[in-house]
């Protein structure tokens, strides 16, 4: 092991923006296994603030790590998910769609961009961005510039979407350690911690979802409807082969994502088998 992992480990950062509500994340969330503050990012967003255990503690590359757990929080849902990550070496972003490969692109420390300039007009699409306007700002990102850093870059993405409804609350600044994330998010008034409690707990939170109604409530696994069940299905096949793959890697990014889709796959199947269909 490289002798560096550990600085590097406690360098990274890394945020979770949902396109999505609170209480609408804050489900799938827990089925990621992993320890989590969740507080509002905006009228329609959500941030999930890590603990950072697998890169902290484990050496994991940072970016790896989001790029399974956003995976996995979008395919569970009907919302897109982008990551933010940064280490001593490099930053990026990974957006998460649906069942769409995920897009994203990376800076290293000084700036220097080091993706595809495609990537940029993929992701202005995929959040509905200004085709114009916005992209131009994007494109922007991709070029040299020797006095932005990877940090300002990561500041300047996210200056692009507050047009789409992004507003981080203060002191989650991407450069920042997981531990100075986690202070800042725990300072919020609706922040709340996401966290595994058991089967039961979570499928009594999942019922709790569906009784309160809502535009996501027929996609909930417990739903008992066509989406729901479509969901669930893609969900399982999805989820083996990441599952697998996160056993390979040793990954605990890829592992928490195969895990997640199999978990909220089964549950939507189980309904199935104990109140199937009229």
């Amino acid at each position: 092991m490289s002798t560096d992992t550990p600085r590097r480990g406690a360098a990274a950062g890394a945020l979770l923006l949902c396109r999505a509500e609170p209480d609408s994340v804050a489900f799938a969330a827990r089925l990621l296994r992993e320890p989590m503050l969740l507080t509002g990012a905006g009228e329609t967003w959500s941030v999930l603030v890590p603990e950072g255990r697998p890169w902290r503690d484990d050496g994991e590359p940072v970016d790896r790590v989001l790029t399974g757990w956003a995976t996995a929080l979008a395919v569970g849902a009907p919302w897109p998910v982008l990551a933010l990550w940064w280490d001593a070496d490099r930053s990026g972003y990974t957006l998460a769609s649906g069942f769409r490969r995920p897009v994203g692109y990376v800076w290293l420390a000084n700036g220097t961009p080091a993706g595809e300039d495609e990537a940029m007009r993929t992701f202005a699409a995929r959040l509905g961005l200004d085709p114009v306007l916005d992209v131009q700002a994007l494109d922007e990102l991709t070029e040299p510039d020797p006095a932005v850093d990877a940090a300002a870059r990561l500041r300047a993405l996210l200056a692009v979407l507050t047009r789409a409804g992004v507003a981080l609350p203060a002191g989650l600044n991407p450069g920042e350690p997981a531990d100075r994330l986690r202070e800042a998010a725990r300072e919020q008034r609706d922040t709340r911690p996401v966290e595994w409690s058991g089967w039961r707990e979570a499928v009594r939170a999942e019922l709790d979802v569906v009784d309160s109604g809502g535009r996501l409530s027929p996609w909930r696994p417990w739903a008992g409807t066509p989406q729901s069940r479509a969901l669930a299905l893609a969900q399982v096949a999805a989820g083996i082969p990441l599952a697998v793959l996160g056993a390979r890697r040793r990954s605990a990014g890829w592992a928490a994502a195969g895990a997640l889709l199999l978990a909220h796959g089964a549950l939507g199947l189980a309904y199935e088998v104990v109140r199937p269909r009229d």
